[in-house]
């Protein structure tokens, strides 16, 4: 059975955290970042995440992981420029990749795990979509290999919406619990509401 792995592009700036930096923020006394990479791990062998620099603090929050950390010089250029450089990265003989961005909490190694059995469960190569528990498309987003070449030329910050679009008639939705597709944390209020709902410090 061909590896599939996951893409945790984690070279943004958060600008609108106004100040501390979104993926550094604990959780448990563990930096997001650091949490989403676990939960990842326990779903796929190959885990690559895409970062400022390799030596920065999220590099630091990293460190004794087993994955491959890809620096993005030009991580100005928005979300294309982080998957340009992981997926680029992937070994030979990867199926499939899973794209999730680091800032959403509520992922858990079940759900990395059931979008990718759902990608197993077809005979031909298809597309998953994490969505809500009411459809609501979200993430994580699995591209089969057939679609490296395309994630490899993106470009802007609209991420792979386009190659979605173009592969919609072999797109299939993965219903996960709740809202674990749909919430990021963008912003101090968005951090303080999500806590608040999880009763976390």
């Amino acid at each position: 059975m061909q590896p599939v792995a996951i893409l945790i592009p984690a070279a943004g700036f958060g600008t609108r955290m106004r100040g501390p930096d979104k993926l550094l923020q604990p959780i448990d006394g563990v930096p997001l970042i650091r949490r989403q990479v676990q939960r990842a791990l326990g779903a796929a062998h190959h885990v690559v995440v895409t970062l400022p620099s390799t030596d920065g603090p999220r590099a630091q929050a990293l460190a004794g992981m087993p994955i491959r950390m890809v620096p993005v010089p030009d991580a100005a250029d928005g979300m294309a420029a982080s998957i340009r450089r992981g997926v680029a990265t992937l070994p030979t003989g990867t199926s499939a990749v899973v794209i999730a961005p680091a800032d959403m909490p509520d992922l858990t190694q079940d759900d990395f795990a059931a979008v990718i059995a759902g990608f197993r469960a077809m005979p031909q190569a298809t597309l998953q979509q994490g969505t809500a528990a009411d459809g609501t498309p979200g993430h994580p987003v699995l591209f089969p290999a057939d679609c490296f070449v395309a994630l490899r030329q993106l470009c802007g910050d609209s991420g792979a919406r386009d190659i979605l679009r173009a592969n919609a008639h072999r797109l299939r939705h993965v219903a996960l619990p709740g809202r674990h597709a749909l919430t990021d944390l963008d912003t101090p209020e968005a951090w303080a509401a999500w806590r608040a709902e999880n009763a976390l410090s």
